[in-house]
C-alpha cells in the first residue's frame, strides 16, 4: 500500500498549539511511493508506457538494491586496471573491487499513485533521495527529466504531466560497468516521494536556517525562506525539543521571493555531540488570512570556528574530530537505506567514543543525517569521487561539466539545516589535484558552496600532497584534508596557509574480525593463503599505516584538528590486499566487519575515544591446539596505564605505556608468552598500581550450544525495522568457542520476516538473504524484519549437532 500522509504540518500545528481558525486550508501533503512497486532488469523500450504489461515483473518495496541478492560472480565488473590511489603502476586483474555483485545493467521500475481530489491545479513534486544510477523518469508514458549522479537528490517539478485519477510512474536505471571502485549498489536505493503543494508555497529546500550570534543569555537565529506566489506573509514560531513555543515572527516584506527573519531564542541549549539538543521553526505561508503552506525545519543552536594553530572548536570549546569514514552500503542490506541499521551503526560507533563521520565519497542520506542530529555526531558531507579526470573509465567525470554545480547546489540546499554538518567535501584523491586546472576547479567547486552556505568550510581528500603543495591546490582550500601520508604532515603544516591539518581519511589498517597470524609483527601489503589478515592489527597497506601512528599526531600536534579513519564498517568491494584474489569480494578496513561486529580494533580505538567509560580488551582468543609451547604474544587494548598478565594463575609481569615506540604508547604487549591451554587474565592498575578492573578469555571446549543476543527485542510493526540478532556457540560451560564454522539455519515465524544474515568474512560466497550461513570466528548476524501486524516474533537457530538457539521478540505499533 502506498502510504499517504496528508498534512502532517497541520496536524502538529494543532497539538503544538495553534487554533483550527488558523489553519483555513490544507497547507502540503505527501506520498510515499514504497510499496507496489514493478521490477524487472533488462532494457524493455515501451517500459514508459502508460499500457505496458508488468504483471509478470517481480513486486518489490523501496528503497530497494536488485544486486544485493546475487550470486557473488567473479566476472562481475572484472577489471584490468592499476589502481593509482594503491600506488600501482602496472594493470593486473581485479575481480571483488565492486563486490562482485550483478549491479552491472538496465532495469526497470514502475508504480501508479492516485492524487488527492483536490490536487487539480497545485503544483506536484516527484522527488527523488537516490536512483543508482543515470535515471530517466516518465510520468504517464512522457519523460518528465534525467540526471545523472547515482548518489544525488534531485527533484521535478511534474505539474503538467500528472492527471487526475491515476498515474503511471516509470524509471530506467543503468550501471554501465567500469563505473566505480567499490560496491555502489543498484536502483531505487533511497525514497521515492510525491509532494502536493499549493502554487503559493515554500520552494522546496528552500529555507535556510542558521544561528549566526549566540551567547549564554541568547541566541539569534536567522531564517531565510525562499517562497513561490505574490501577496504573501510568512509567520514562523521557533519551539522548542518539549514543544513549548518560544518565540515567533511575522514578515510582508520580502527581498527577491525570499523572506529573511530574524528570532531571538533565550537561554538557548546548545548543540553539540554530547548534548544534541534540537529547535524546530515552524513558518506557515498565507495569502491574506489563508494558510497556504507549511514547513517545519529542525534545527540545533551551535557555533562552530576553524581557527590557524588552535583549530576546530564547537561552541568555544576546542574539539578534535574522532571520526570514521562510511561507505553507503548497509552490509548484507547493500544499498538500501534502512534507518534501523544506520541507528545501530551509529549506536556502536556512540560506544567506540567516535563523535564524528564523513560521508566516503558520496552525499549521505537524510535518513543518516537526522539520526548525526539526534544522536550528537559532527558530520563531514561528501560530494565526488571524482571531478573532470577520470580515475574508473565511466565514472563521475563524464558528467563533471554539466551536473558538478547541480549535484552540489542540491547536496546543500537539502541538508544545510542539519546542525550535524559542520564542514563540507568537495572531493576525495581526485586526479585534479595535479596542474592549474585541477586548482581552478577546486575553487569553482568551493566558491560554489560558499555562495550556497556561507557558515561552513570546505575541505577535498589529498593524497597526492606534495604535487598540491607544489600546485596551490592545498592553499586554496579552506581546510586542507590529508589522506594518510602521515610523514608528510609537518612539511604541510609549514607550507600551507590554514594553520592546521585534517586526517581527512587515515589508517586504512586490514584486519579479519577472529584471525591472528604469527610471527606477530609490522606488515604492508600482508597476504596469506587464506586471503584473511591480522587482527593483531599491525598490518597495514603499501600507501597506509596502523592506527597508533595518527593516534600520535593527534595527540601531539594541536593543529591537527582531528582524524576520519578508514573505515568505521567493512563495506562491499575494495578487498585490498586481495584485489586481485578470489573469492574475496569486501573490505578488510572496518574498525567492525560487515556485519557490524566489532574487531579488536574497535577497542583500540574505544580505549583512546571513549573516556566516559573503561575499555579492558584481551586478544588474541586462547584456542590454539597444536601451538602448545609456541610464541603466542598477548596485547591488551585499554585506557589504563598497566596491567598484569596471568596465564593459568602464573603473572607474566607488568606492562606499562610508554613512548618507546606508537604501538608502546597505546597499547599494552606481552610479546613472549608461549600458549598453554586455560585462563588468560589480565588485572588492570590505575596511577597509584591500585588493581581497578579485570578481564579473562578461556580455552573453549567443542561447540554445543547456540546463543542469541539482540540488540533490541521490541521492534516496530512498520515492515522497516529490524533487529539485528547475533548468534554465537558455547560449549558446554558457556564459554564461546572462537574458532567455530559450524553451518547455521534460521527460521523465523510470527509477526516478522527473515531478511538476511551477514558473518563478516570478506571471502564468503554464501547469499546474504538465504536462510542459512556459516559461522566466522565463531559468530554471525541474523537481520529480523518487522511486517506490518504488531505481534509476537520467534527466531530459532539450528545447526547440526548443536543445541538450538532461541529467541522471542516483540512486534508493536
Amino acid at each position: 500500500m502506498i502510504k499517504i500522509i496528508n498534512n502532517i504540518l497541520f496536524l502538529l500545528l494543532i497539538v503544538l498549539g495553534f487554533s483550527s481558525g488558523e489553519i483555513q486550508a490544507q497547507s502540503q501533503s505527501k506520498i510515499k511511493l514504497d510499496t507496489n512497486w514493478k521490477f524487472q532488469k533488462g532494457d524493455f523500450e515501451e517500459a514508459s508506457k502508460i499500457n505496458f504489461n508488468d504483471s509478470k515483473w517481480e513486486s518489490v518495496t523501496v528503497p530497494h538494491d536488485w544486486a544485493i541478492y546475487g550470486p557473488f560472480d567473479k566476472n562481475v565488473d572484472k577489471q584490468s586496471v592499476a589502481i593509482v590511489q594503491n600506488g600501482e603502476n602496472v594493470a593486473t586483474e581485479k575481480t571483488g573491487r565492486t563486490g562482485a555483485l550483478p549491479h552491472i545493467g538496465t532495469a526497470w521500475y514502475r508504480n501508479k499513485f492516485t492524487l488527492p481530489k483536490d490536487s487539480k491545479g497545485k503544483k506536484i513534486i516527484l522527488l527523488f533521495e537516490g536512483a543508482m544510477s543515470e535515471p530517466q523518469v516518465y510520468l504517464n508514458g512522457k519523460k518528465v527529466g534525467e540526471w545523472a549522479y547515482g548518489y544525488s537528490y534531485f527533484y521535478f517539478d511534474v505539474s503538467q504531466f500528472v492527471e487526475e485519477g491515476e498515474n503511471t510512474l516509470s524509471v530506467k536505471l543503468t550501471n554501465k560497468e567500469f563505473a566505480s571502485r567499490w560496491y555502489p549498489g543498484a536502483g531505487l536505493y533511497r525514497n521515492v516521494s510525491v509532494i502536493i503543494k499549493n502554487n503559493e508555497s515554500i520552494d522546496q529546500w528552500g529555507q535556510f536556517v542558521t544561528t549566526p550570534f549566540i551567547n549564554d543569555e541568547v541566541a539569534k537565529v536567522n531564517i531565510k525562506t525562499k517562497t513561490s506566489g505574490e501577496n504573501t506573509r510568512l509567520v514562523t514560531t521557533i519551539f522548542d525539543a518539549e514543544g513549548h513555543k518560544l518565540n515567533s515572527e511575522e514578515s510582508t516584506i520580502q527581498f527577491g521571493n525570499e523572506f529573511d527573519q530574524n528570532i531571538k531564542v533565550e537561554n538557548p541549549k546548545l548543540w553539540s555531540p554530547e548534548t544534541p539538543y534540537l529547535y524546530k521553526a515552524v513558518s506557515q505561508l498565507y495569502v491574506g488570512k489563508e494558510l497556504k503552506d507549511v514547513m517545519s525545519t529542525p534545527f540545533g543552536i551551535r557555533e562552530i570556528k576553524y581557527e590557524p594553530n588552535k583549530g576546530f572548536s564547537l561552541n568555544g570549546k576546542v574539539t578534535k574530530f574522532k571520526g570514521v569514514c562510511l561507505h553507503h552500503d548497509l552490509g548484507p542490506l547493500g544499498v538500501a537505506v534502512n534507518k534501523a541499521a544506520l541507528r545501530r551503526q551509529m549506536m556502536i560507533l556512540k560506544d567506540m567514543g567516535c563523535n564524528a563521520i564523513r560521508s566516503s565519497h558520496n552525499m549521505p542520506s537524510f535518513e543518516q543525517l537526522e539520526l548525526a542530529d539526534e544522536m550528537g555526531f559532527l558530520f563531514l558531507a561528501e560530494s565526488f569521487d571524482e571531478w573532470a579526470k577520470p580515475k574508473v573509465e565511466n565514472g563521475y567525470h563524464r558528467f563533471f561539466e554539466d551536473y558538478a554545480e547541480k549535484d552540489i547546489v542540491n547536496l546543500v540546499r537539502a541538508t544545510r539545516n542539519h546542525p550535524s554538518i559542520v564542514m563540507w567535501s568537495a572531493g576525495n584523491e581526485v586526479p585534479d589535484q595535479w596542474g592549474e586546472a585541477g586548482v581552478k576547479r577546486a575553487k569553482w567547486l568551493q566558491e560554489i558552496f560558499h555562495r550556497e552556505d556561507p557558515t561552513r568550510p570546505v575541505t577535498v581528500g589529498m593524497d597526492q600532497v606534495k604535487a598540491t603543495m607544489e600546485s596551490g591546490f592545498g592553499a586554496v582550500l579552506d581546510v586542507p584534508g590529508l589522506n594518510y601520508r602521515v610523514h608528510l604532515y609537518d612539511e604541510a603544516f609549514a607550507k600551507f596557509p590554514q594553520g592546521f591539518i585534517l586526517g581527512s581519511e587515515t589508517a586504512s589498517t586490514v584486519s579479519s574480525r577472529g584471525i591472528y597470524k604469527f610471527p606477530v609483527v609490522q606488515e604492508k601489503m600482508k597476504q596469506y593463503p587464506d586471503f584473511q589478515s591480522s587482527s593483531y592489527d599491525l598490518e597495514a597497506c603499501s600507501w597506509s599505516n596502523v592506527p597508533d601512528e595518527d593516534f600520535v599526531l593527534q595527540d601531539d600536534k594541536p593543529w591537527v584538528i582531528g582524524e576520519f579513519v578508514w573505515t568505521g564498517f567493512d563495506y562491499l568491494g575494495e578487498p585490498t590486499p586481495y584485489d586481485e584474489s578470489w573469492p574475496s569480494r569486501s573490505s578488510y578496513f572496518g574498525i567492525n566487519d560487515l556485519a557490524g561486529l566489532p574487531k579488536d580494533r574497535y577497542y583500540l580505538y574505544r580505549s583512546r575515544w571513549n573516556t566516559k567509560e573503561s575499555t579492558l580488551h584481551i586478544l588474541p582468543h586462547w584456542n590454539w591446539e597444536g601451538r602448545e609451547g609456541e610464541i603466542t604474544p598477548v596485547f591488551v587494548y585499554t585506557n589504563y596505564n598497566s596491567a598484569e598478565l596471568f596465564i593459568n594463575g602464573k603473572s607474566m609481569g607488568v606492562q606499562k605505556k610508554d613512548s618507546s615506540t606508537p604501538q608502546n604508547r597505546y597499547r599494552l604487549m606481552w610479546m613472549d608468552v608461549k600458549y598453554e591451554p586455560g585462563t588468560v587474565k589480565v588485572v588492570a592498575y590505575d596511577d597509584n598500581g591500585k588493581a581497578v578492573a579485570e578481564q579473562e578469555v578461556k580455552t573453549a571446549g567443542k561447540p554445543y550450544q547456540i546463543v542469541l543476543d539482540a540488540d533490541r527485542k521490541t521492534i516496530t510493526a512498520n515492515g522497516e525495522d529490524i533487529s539485528f540478532v547475533t548468534v554465537s556457540v558455547v560449549d558446554k560451560n558457556g564459554i564461546p568457542c572462537p574458532t567455530a564454522t559450524n553451518q547455521l539455519k534460521f527460521k523465523v515465524t510470527g509477526a516478522g520476516t527473515y531478511r538476511a544474515a551477514c558473518n563478516g568474512d570478506a571471502t564468503s560466497l554464501e547469499m546474504f538473504h538465504k536462510d542459512t550461513m556459516k559461522l566466522f570466528s565463531g559468530k554471525l548476524v541474523v537481520l529480523v524484519k518487522s511486517t506490518t501486524t504488531a505481534g509476537d516474533v520467534k527466531l530459532e537457530v539450528n545447526g547440526a549437532g548443536l543445541k538450538s538457539g532461541k529467541l522471542n521478540l516483540v512486534s508493536t505499533k
